[in-house]
């Protein structure tokens, strides 16, 4: 083969060669965004089984129970502020009202609020939230004691101003995921700040919790947790009298 033929095939085979790479690159990158896209959307399911899939504008417009347990609120965008986002470690907790009732808690988690490794909850038994009338649903309590900021969260035990009365299916089934997210999010990002704050809602001058209002932000990621969401004080088939706490009646 001439020298001329030579240079010709090699130079052949690096077009080729760069033709393959591109292509490869291609399949590559669009591999890469399939996949992220994927991923947000199994993601965004995932979330929407622990959120709702329903969003209202504020707490003034969400309506009754109609078996969601979670809605969105504000299009799921917490209501914090940007002079707000800070690294600093704080834990606020309202005082009282005049009726008992708890207030806003709100804190900034992150590892000094969070309960050293392998401690576990104190005893909480001698809070008694306004609305407490214990009694059983379908032969299991209906009530339980519940932190407005979670024990996993806040390392605090019975602090009155942090427990409300809460039904069962309220704490499990609606507040406790949401809390495993948060926590989730804590373990595998030990260094980071998460703006939390939990609202008891009361209407009137009811002693049982409409609900609770859940807002979160991360702050060094700028809101990769991010969330606003209303989790009602319910127990199906159980009709509350919010006013007292008492369970009227079984439907």
């Amino acid at each position: 083969m001439s020298a001329r033929k030579s240079y010709k095939s090699s130079k052949k085979m690096s077009k080729e060669q760069i033709i393959t790479s591109i292509i490869l690159f291609i399949i590559v990158v669009a591999f890469n965004y399939f996949y992220e896209i994927m991923s947000k959307s199994h993601e965004s399911e995932a979330n929407s089984n622990i959120f709702g899939k329903t969003s209202y504008s504020n707490l003034v417009d969400v309506p009754d129970y109609s078996g969601e347990i979670c809605v969105m609120l504000n299009d799921n965008k917490p209501y914090f502020k940007e002079e707000e986002y800070t690294t600093k470690a704080f834990e606020n907790y309202s005082e009282l009202d005049a009726l008992g009732r708890c207030g806003v808690a709100y804190a900034n988690i992150c590892k000094e609020t969070m309960p050293p490794k392998g401690d576990e909850r104190g005893d909480i038994s001698s809070v008694r939230p306004t609305g407490w009338k214990q009694t059983k649903c379908n032969g299991e309590y209906l009530y339980n004691r519940c932190h407005l900021i979670a024990y996993c969260l806040s390392d605090e035990d019975a602090n009155k101003q942090n427990l409300i009365t809460g039904t069962r299916y309220f704490n499990t089934e609606g507040m406790l995921p949401i809390e495993k997210l948060v926590l989730e999010y804590m373990n595998n990002n030990k260094d980071n700040h998460v703006l939390y704050r939990v609202t008891p809602v009361f209407k009137d001058k009811n002693l049982l919790a409409s609900g609770v209002e859940m807002e979160a932000y991360s702050v060094e990621d700028n809101g990769k947790l991010s969330f606003n969401v209303f989790v009602y004080n319910v127990q199906p088939g159980a009709n509350l009298n919010y006013a007292t706490g008492e369970l009227i009646k079984n439907n």
